[in-house]
């Protein structure tokens, strides 16, 4: 069993970015079912998403939707070309009556 540090320190590590700052990420913070959008490892698990984040934010999660956005292209000089990687981005509903304070400020 792992220490209370230990375990915040490995759901930390689920989450690479704690939020993405979007048009379509920001209107579903507002949405009554309160949406927030976050990167994660792309090995992580939609009950290990769960896990982390209630616990590093202490709120409590009713549903998590995970993707894989693709990598773009990208030119790298005048005729190569190579390609950014792919990454996973996961959609956390919280409970109604609750919200991660974090995002509220941006």
């Amino acid at each position: 069993m792992r220490s209370p540090t230990d375990q915040l320190s490995y759901y930390r590590s689920i989450i690479i970015r704690p939020h993405i700052i979007t048009e379509k990420a920001n209107k579903l913070m507002e949405g009554t079912p309160r949406k927030y959008t976050f990167e994660v490892r792309r090995n992580a698990t939609k009950p290990e998403i769960r896990k982390a984040i209630e616990n590093i934010y202490r709120v409590r999660v009713t549903k998590v939707n995970t993707m894989i956005v693709k990598g773009k292209r990208r030119r790298l000089g005048r005729y190569s070309e190579g390609r950014t990687a792919n990454w996973k981005k996961a959609i956390v509903t919280v409970a109604p009556d609750e919200e991660i304070p974090i995002f509220e400020a941006t």
